[in-house]
């Protein structure tokens, strides 16, 4: 029985800190289908523990516009999640974040296409700044 308790212990440390920390959580993440580094991101994802359903589109106009994304904070892509709207390679801490504490936002995005970032090739050359999307001038919501 001890030796039960031995295994299962080292199978909860290995495993990654996410999974451990939160249940399973549903994610939807739109799409072009010739984006790799998106299709890299659900994979980044899916590490951390979230289960990423793929909705390839050719127009994301129609997602970012209903979820309420400024043009200046849109990314290559749009996730769903618990309520939320994602924009860009945003990292998985900050994800957890917003999900943790349900901020009155409607989400967070990563502008553009930073190197170094969850789904993007390349060395981290600068911290991330992460803005709010919500009404007014967008603010700064996590640096990484």
């Amino acid at each position: 029985m001890r030796l039960l308790h031995v295994l299962l212990a080292c199978a909860l440390l290995a495993a990654p800190t996410s999974v451990r920390a939160e249940s399973i959580t549903e994610a939807t993440l739109y799409k072009t289908p010739w984006c790799g580094c998106c299709s890299e991101y659900g994979r980044y994802l899916e590490q951390h523990g979230f289960k990423v359903r793929v909705e390839d589109r050719e127009d994301l106009a129609p997602i970012k516009r209903k979820a309420g994304v400024p043009p200046a904070l849109e990314g290559c892509h749009s996730l769903e999640v618990g309520g939320y709207v994602v924009e860009g390679h945003v990292p998985v801490e900050v994800l957890l974040r917003l999900l943790r504490e349900r901020p009155d936002i409607k989400g967070v995005s990563l502008p553009g296409m930073p190197a170094g970032s969850p789904g993007m090739g390349g060395e981290k050359e600068a911290p991330f700044t992460i803005y709010e999307i919500g009404e007014g001038e967008p603010k700064v919501y996590a640096v990484e």
